[in-house]
């Protein structure tokens, strides 16, 4: 799991994202949670770079205070499981 939150301080919390060349982190509330539409993936933006996250994870960081930008998406073709 690349993404661990840090709710010690309810006021403030703290995200980690394990990323290539470590860890990075930030405020929960400063964050905004996206959708990559050609990937169907959430993702968060950390110094231009997109950190692809699981929905359980994208759901964790809402509730830590991120906003929620994500796009629900709907399958175009018949035989999608989507």
């Amino acid at each position: 799991m690349p993404v661990r939150i840090d709710e010690s301080n309810p006021e403030q919390k703290v995200c980690f994202f394990t990323v290539e060349n470590g860890e990075e982190i930030r405020i929960c509330d400063t964050l905004e949670v996206k959708t990559d539409s050609e990937k169907a993936m959430s993702f968060v933006e950390i110094e231009g770079r997109r950190v692809y996250i699981t929905e359980a994870e994208a759901d964790a960081l809402t509730v830590a205070g991120a906003r929620d930008g994500r796009k629900h998406l709907k399958a175009d073709e018949s035989d999608s499981v989507i």
